[in-house]
């Protein structure tokens, strides 16, 4: 076979004799074929391909560079040595002077490679051409090929220069050549390295380098260093973070991931009919009519009631129709989409995993080489290298999979989240009605997640099982049969952790239900703060929680300590494996002798063996998490859309909108809801809907929109249409931006809409003006301010058909009727548009062209307002029912509902007065000094005349407002996001709370089982010498025995000290947990008002939710990892220093270079953490909020719009994390080069001093080193977590920190019995909210007697409530005092004071718990006491009929009782703790006139002994008052009998006529 071979070369092709020698050498003819054929060879195979892109038409050249001129050159030089050796070897053969014979002829090898030669290169020139087509000007191919071709040449190089040395050059041109050919392309090498940017691509270069980036630079993620250096000097922001590329866009990536979801989708629902087709064929019935026949539906239906519940259920899930979805679609969509991501990653970790088994093999040769005294040096330094070079490729590959399987992980996510986006902006309103908000958003955060998470390890499916049966073949050579008692102690524990698994998984659902009820408790008791406050009730809040903590932490504990048994088991395992093995290898068989190569060998193949079988369970469990999700989100995605077949256009109908015996249902199968309406409504009319609630008005307006199912005829529609939802829908932006609604800003119209919908008078409030930023939900709008912006926003996008669902409830009377003016009318803006007008005002319907009378869905008489009047059908009873109300409402305007101060959403917001708004009037008399107003209700609009307001000037200073007062706008500062690096202080902190005994035990622990780890490496090292030792002896059973039990028991103490080192450490985490939650509670309960109204709830929440649950699991987790991998690296360096000292000579440039590594690393690291959590939350809550406001984007037909938002914020979110994945690389490749590096000098120093050593220490320090790459590793990673996650620490502590409000008991105690007369005097009292703002009581002087009933007015702003909050010290006095029966309540402690006054508030405000628990926390009262007092609150009968009677249990807000029942419960509250003095903040809007009446009769008959202090927002209730304070702008302007105040007409007089109360005849104004 080498026959033909030898004769081409003219030489022999193979001579082992070569290489047995000190000085080895390779035969001629070898160097000349096969290293010269294998790079060529490669280039051709791959070359070709990169030519495509000359082939495409219409594809740019980019310009010249520098670099790409330079290669060319180097290239056209390389050609030239080609053709000049080509032409030498000719003129040697056919020159002047040829040979004699053509036996001494050149051979044909000197023709053949250099016309290979001149082939190649030409192929090179083209190659580098056609790179200017792309933006990367580099191949990866030439650039490998260059790499190739100079380590093949390195033999040839070698083999010239020992001749040179030896003088023997037999041919000097041809040994000229291929020196500078060689020269060549080590040049070309280097130059490749280089990224080659052309002036085209610069711009595109500076946005992101890794289009232009190098193939080294791509491999090596060189082009993201500038990055990781920006982020080392200064904390990163987005602006900082390069764009993303092309296809990881958003947009890219679901375009991709839709096209195929739909086709996979359409495939699903042919099966999921022919699934339906076989099931009714099947359930046919006898006469073969499709379905049951009635008698046996019945039957079935009989059974089904009999059979158990759960097995009913499972049933319903299998066997109904509607229960059944498009199945298993999912998993071929995401393969399709991501194939060839998925490809390339496969053929990375297939040769990843393969090199994985060469390191044991060389180690192994090294460990012989060591052994053998005979070997030549160059054989070590051989493997030392080839060691090398197998871990590098190994690093380049594993980094590759790496970034492939995060950027899928990124990828699904990001695809996933799109999908249920869109899918949310199309999807049926059954489907809708099936999902929650919560449930929504939890498809796009928790389950897209989860894939994210699985696809980062999804290929471990494959690879582990593979990696684990080479590890058993590779044992198996080794140590025989024994491996299989190793491989038995794996298998073993496998159940083992299972069950643990388990076991854990029980307590971490019990604990989660621990979490999410003391997260409710919390919640609630930071919505209902003010009430805890003025009944004084936080001890016994702060007791609940505490109880719950203490059950959480039990359930913590007992997690940790499985947890600890657990990492017990996994670190024991490579340990309990090999003493199993390698005890059963020396038992079995007297000849078997542990050596140093089958020791070194198997404990690294052991320690290979780890990874996949740990990885295996992991995957699995997570694949089942994943098919979970799979689940909700196919049924999702794959449910039906929203049919908008029935709502035609139309345009050769002459109606605006025309109803065919329209019947909708809101869902198929549901009873109609708008039955056979004919209907055309003229273009241009105005048509009011009225019908009694639940006659379909909604419903209608809803029909036309397209919202609803239709069951029959059809909608005719011809224009755009604008749609004003009952409840305001407003997003979280800028009431500008509310306002226009991604229309084009006309400066002149938009002042005109703001006009005609009385919104200036709010500007002048609103700190920034229409630049203001409204919160989530319009936060910071009353009610009739979202629906004055609501209208604003329909006006503006002048569509031709407005419909508006009773838009005029939630506003006054007297702006109803300027906006009725001003807007709808028959003058106002939208005169000449189609305007369909649901109401429940019966005033504005005589101007109407129109008035359409639902009953019962179905239109019963449709006619002008005089018409109607005169058929005396429908609507004249209608009439008449709102007439008699009329005379019954002090207000004067007759709604059915409520003032402006209503909101129907939000119940919290009920009007101006709510105690709860520290900071309302700030908005209005302080806005040029705040700066961070927040409140939960701060309605701002004027109840109740806004015109009079603002010309009486009320707003004080607000003419002329300083430049800095836009400051104002933004609601709610940004929230502080901690920069830079972490204290060390913060460290010491957390160890304080875990207690410094813990602490120093936990790492006395650590270092002892470390200390074990190398005491028993090294007995191993010293029992493989044995096999020196006992060369060609009996090995004694005596000491095989002392060996193997030494070994032991070093293992054990090893297992010993890691256990106890865990759990103790879990016992520490758990205390500090306990302190830190501790703290941080009892210190919220005490911080004073103000800080509640200025900090959003959310805020607060996030400290005890994620904070804690950092605390509480996250940082106990990366201090363990840390100090283990710590240790761990410690210890290794140890061992190689021991084997070979010169060693801690590398130590020390490594170190640093490490060091500086990791500094660099964790400062970018931790800051793309924060700012991946901070970008996040944006995508959920603008989801949130399209999910709520879904019926009004899809009215104006703004899906679109929103897709694209969403997809920028998606995109905002994926340039930190695409960033976060390429650091974690950056680091990566790096690391485990600092990693190769310590493995090659281990193997290096050990060939070098061979001699001295034995081979049992060689095989001690080289396994040592090839297993410290990984650790060093998760060193960086875990000090990056350990500094993200202490952060908690300091945010947790920032909030112990928080001032707190005046001791609740103080040394001075009021009498027992105080106050027992309840005499008030107020002297000179001013307050103001914060300090920095202006008075807001200016020195109130008055007295208020023992039994006084005294009411207390004024309009929006007086300082009502400041009044109410003085008197309790929510806010402490700036001057000036307040006595009670003789005592300054100033000098007592909070809670005796806040205990002995009584307070009705204005927001019956409840907790979940028991009725009992609502009424008396403390349990201070006896049950017939309760009962008195529910009796008085005329609750007694509804109690009675719970059936829990007291102990039935409220939920979230009580939200299981009507508003009513919580107001009357309030009362009851105030019955049963009965002081001397009662607050009445009155509520209005809340509660119906029944209500009203019983709480006003039982308040006078029963508080009659007591002073009574009235805070009215209608006046009718105190108009029997004794005396009445008048407040204007934080003074007493008048304080009289009711009677006296109306005769000297007065403000008060001003106000009783606004009301009605003076002349009674007015209705309106």
């Amino acid at each position: 076979m080498l026959a033909p071979l030898e004769e081409f070369c003219g030489s022999v092709f193979w001579n082992a004799s070569l290489l047995d020698g000190p000085q080895p050498d390779l035969p001629l003819c070898f160097e000349q074929t096969l290293l010269v054929w294998i790079p060529l060879g490669f280039l051709w195979l791959l070359g070709p391909w990169q030519l495509l892109p000359m082939f495409k038409p219409r594809i740019q050249k980019s310009s010249l560079t520098r670099i790409y001129l330079t290669k060319q050159v180097l290239t056209v030089l390389l050609l030239l040595t080609a053709v000049a050796e080509l032409t030498f070897t000719l003129a040697e053969d056919f020159g002047p002077y040829p040979h004699p014979t053509p036996a001494s002829r050149n051979p044909a090898v000197q023709y053949t490679n250099p016309a290979l030669y001149t082939g190649t290169w030409l192929l090179v020139l083209l190659l580098h051409d056609t790179q200017r087509f792309r933006q990367r000007r580099d191949s990866g191919p030439l650039f490998l090929f260059w790499v190739l071709s100079l380590l093949c040449g390195v033999f040839p190089l070698q083999t010239l220069i020992r001749k040179a040395l030896l003088g023997l050059v037999p041919d000097l041109p041809r040994f000229s050549l291929f020196l500078i050919a060689y020269g060549l392309q080590l040049l070309l090498l280097v130059i490749s390295a280089f990224s080659d940017v052309a002036p085209e691509t610069e711009e595109v270069a500076k946005k992101n380098p890794e289009v232009t980036a190098s193939f080294l630079s791509s491999i090596t993620f060189g082009w993201y260093s500038r990055m990781v250096l920006r982020g080392y000097r200064k904390p990163l922001e987005m602006e900082d973070l390069w764009d993303l590329k092309e296809d990881v866009k958003t947009q890219q990536i679901f375009s991709r991931f839709d096209r195929n979801m739909r086709a996979e989708v359409r495939k699903a629902h042919q099966k999921l009919e022919r699934r339906h087709r076989k099931r009714s064929s099947w359930e046919a019935a006898p006469d073969h009519r499709n379905g049951l026949s009635k008698a046996q539906s019945q039957d079935i239906l009989v059974l089904e009631e009999k059979q158990p519940k759960r097995k009913r259920k499972r049933k319903e899930a299998m066997g109904s129709p509607s229960r059944d979805y498009p199945k298993a679609w999912l998993a071929t969509t995401l393969i399709r989409s991501f194939a060839g991501n998925l490809l390339k990653s496969v053929a990375f970790k297939l040769v990843h995993d393969l090199l994985v088994f060469a390191s044991p093999q060389l180690l192994k040769l090294l460990i012989s080489f060591v052994a053998d005294p005979l070997s030549y040096a160059w054989q070590g330094y051989l493997y030392a290298v080839l060691l090398f070079v197998a871990a590098l490729v190994q690093s380049i590959c594993l980094q590759q999979y790496f970034q492939l399987c995060f950027l899928l992980g990124m990828s699904v996510r990001t695809a996933l989240m799109a999908a249920v986006y869109k899918k949310a902006l199309t999807i049926s309103n059954a489907t809708r009605k099936e999902y929650t908000v919560g449930e929504t958003v939890n498809l796009m955060s928790a389950d897209a997640q989860r894939f994210m998470d699985l696809t980062n390890f999804i290929h471990q499916l494959w690879s582990s099982p593979l990696q684990i049966a080479l590890s058993i073949v590779f044992l198996w050579w080794e140590l025989g049969p024994s491996v299989l008692a190793g491989i038995g102690v794996m298998v073993l524990l496998i159940p083992l952790n299972a069950v643990l698994a388990t076991k854990a998984r029980t307590i971490q659902m019990k604990n989660m239900k621990n979490k999410d009820e003391r997260m409710k408790i919390m919640n609630e008791i930071l919505s209902g703060i003010k009430i805890l406050k003025l009944f004084a009730w936080e001890p016994s809040f702060e007791r609940r929680v505490g109880e719950i903590r203490v059950r959480e932490l039990k359930g913590l504990l007992h997690f940790a300590y499985l947890q600890a048994v657990s990492i017990f088991l996994f670190s024991c395992a490579p340990f309990l494996v090999s003493v199993a093995s390698f005890a059963v290898y020396v038992m079995v068989d007297e000849k078997n002798v542990l050596d140093a190569q089958k020791a070194f060998t198997s404990i690294s193949l052991f320690n290979v063996l780890r990874f996949p079988m740990a990885m295996l369970p992991m995957v699995i469990s997570s694949l089942v998490q994943a098919s979970v999700s799979t689940e909700r989100l196919e049924r999702y995605l794959g449910s039906g859309d929203l049919d908008l077949s029935a709502v035609r256009r139309d345009p050769s109908v002459d109606c605006a909108i025309q109803f065919s015996e329209a019947t909708f249902a809101w869902e198929q199968g549901a009873e109609p809801v708008i039955r056979e309406v004919t209907l055309d409504i003229r273009p241009g009319h105005l048509v009011a809907v009225v019908g009694a609630v639940g006659s379909g008005k909604s419903s209608l307006v809803s029909a036309v929109l397209g919202e609803m199912e239709n069951l029959k005829g059809h909608v005719n529609i011809q224009g755009s249409v604008a749609y004003i939802p009952q409840q305001a829908w407003i997003q979280n932006a800028t009431l500008k931006d509310n306002i226009l609604f991604g229309s084009e800003l006309d400066e002149t119209r938009y002042q005109r809409v703001l006009e005609a919908c009385a919104l200036l008078p709010d500007l002048q409030l609103l700190p920034g003006g229409d630049l203001t930023e409204i919160g989530e939900k319009g936060i910071n709008l009353s009610g009739g301010q979202k629906q004055r912006v609501s209208l604003a926003r329909a006006v503006y996008s002048d569509a031709d058909i407005y419909l508006l669902d009773d838009p005029l409830s939630a506003v006054d009377a007297h702006v109803g009727r300027h906006l009725f003016d001003q807007v709808l009318g028959p003058d106002g803006l939208l005169r000449g548009k189609t305007r369909i007008l649901v109401t429940h005002s019966v005033s504005f319907l005589p101007r109407t062209d129109e008035i359409v009378v639902l009953v019962a869905g179905a239109v019963s008489e449709r006619g002008s307002y005089g018409t109607l009047l005169a058929n005396g059908g429908a609507f004249a009873q209608l009439l008449s029912t709102y007439g008699s109300q009329e005379d019954s409402t002090p207000n004067g305007e007759a709604t059915v509902g409520a003032g402006e101060e209503q909101d129907s959403e939000v119940p919290e917001t009920s009007t101006e007065e709510v105690p709860a708004d520290v900071v309302t009037m700030n908005w209005k008399r302080e806005a040029s000094i705040q700066r961070r107003g927040f409140s939960r209700s701060l309605s701002t609009s004027s109840t109740k005349s806004l015109r009079k307001a603002l010309q009486a000037g009320e707003m004080g200073p607000k003419g002329k407002q300083p430049a800095e007062e836009v400051k104002g706008q933004r609601l709610i500062e940004k929230e502080a996001m901690e920069t830079g690096t972490v204290k060390f202080s913060l460290y010491l902190r957390y160890l304080r709370a875990v207690g410094w005994g813990f602490s120093s035990c936990v790492f006395i622990a650590y270092v002892a089982q470390y200390a074990a780890f190398m005491g028993s490496n090294l007995w191993l090292s010293d029992w493989t010498d044995d096999s020196l030792r006992y060369w060609n002896q009996t090995y004694s059973a005596s000491q095989r025995d002392v060996r193997i039990g030494v070994f032991g028991a070093l293992g054990m103490a090893q297992a010993a000290f890691l256990l106890a080192g865990a759990l103790l450490a879990a016992r520490g985490a758990i205390r500090a947990s306990h302190t830190l939650h501790q703290q941080l509670l009892s210190n919220i309960l005490r911080v004073p008002m103000s800080f509640f109204d200025t900090t959003p709830t959310g805020r607060i929440v996030n400290r005890f939710a994620k904070d804690i649950f950092t605390v509480d699991e996250a940082i106990p987790m990366s201090f363990r990892s840390w100090l283990t991998c710590l240790i761990g690296i410690i210890s290794t360096l140890l061992m190689i220093c021991l084997a070979t000292p010169y060693f801690a000579l590398v130590i020390i440039p490594l170190g640093i270079f490490y060091f500086f590594l990791l500094r660099f690393y964790v400062s970018t690291s931790r800051q793309l953490r924060r700012l991946d959590s901070v970008t996040r939350s944006p995508i959920y809550s603008h989801f949130n909020e399209t999910v709520s406001g879904l019926s009004v984007i899809r009215a104006y037909g703004h899906q679109e719009r929103f897709l694209q938002h969403n997809d920028r914020i998606m995109d905002i979110n994926q340039k930190s994390v695409y960033s976060w994945i390429v650091s974690n690389r950056w680091l990566a490749v790096r690391l485990e080069f600092v990693g190769n590096l310590v493995v090659f000098s281990a193997a290096l120093l050990a060939v070098i001093a061979k001699d001295s050593l034995g081979s049992g220490m060689v095989g001690l320090s080289i396994s040592s080193a090839l297993n410290i790459t990984q650790t060093l590793n998760w060193l960086v990673r875990m000090t990056s977590e350990l500094e993200t996650n202490i952060v908690a620490v300091e945010r947790v502590h920032e909030y112990m920190e928080v001032e707190n409000e005046a001791r609740w008991v103080t040394e001075q105690r009021p009498p027992p019995s105080w106050p027992s007369k309840g005499e008030i005097q107020i002297i000179d009292y001013q307050v103001r909210y914060r300090p920095g703002l202006e008075l807001v009581l200016h020195g109130l002087t008055c007295d208020i007697g023992s039994t006084e009933k005294v009411g207390v007015v004024g309009r929006t702003g007086a300082g009502k409530s400041s009044l109410t909050n003085g008197l309790f010290r929510i806010l402490e006095a700036a001057g000036g005092k307040i006595v009670i029966d003789g005592v300054d309540i100033s000098t007592i402690g909070l809670h005796d004071l806040r205990q002995s006054l009584t307070i009705i508030p204005q927001d019956p405000v409840l907790f979940s718990g028991t009725l009992r628990m609502n009424l008396d926390p403390f349990d201070q009262y006896s049950d017939e006491e309760i009962w008195k007092a529910l009796e008085l609150a005329h609750l007694k009968a509804y109690v009675q009929d719970l059936p829990e009677r007291l102990a039935h249990q409220v939920s979230e807000a009580g939200e299981n009782l009507s508003v009513g029942q919580r107001q009357l419960l309030c009362l009851a509250r105030a019955l049963l703790h009965k002081s001397k003095i009662l607050i009445l903040d009155e509520a209005t809007a809340a509660v119906d006139l029944e209500t009203d009446n019983l709480i006003q009769t039982t308040i006078r008959s029963e508080f009659a002994s007591c002073t009574v202090l009235t805070i009215a927002h209608r006046l009718h209730t105190i108009m029997d008052s004794n005396r009445v304070m008048v407040l204007q702008a934080g003074r007493v302007v008048e304080y009289d009998s009711p009677e006296q105040l109306l005769q000297q007409r007065g403000l008060f007089f001003s106000m009783a006529k606004d009301a009605g109360i003076v002349n009674g005849q007015t209705t309106a104004l």
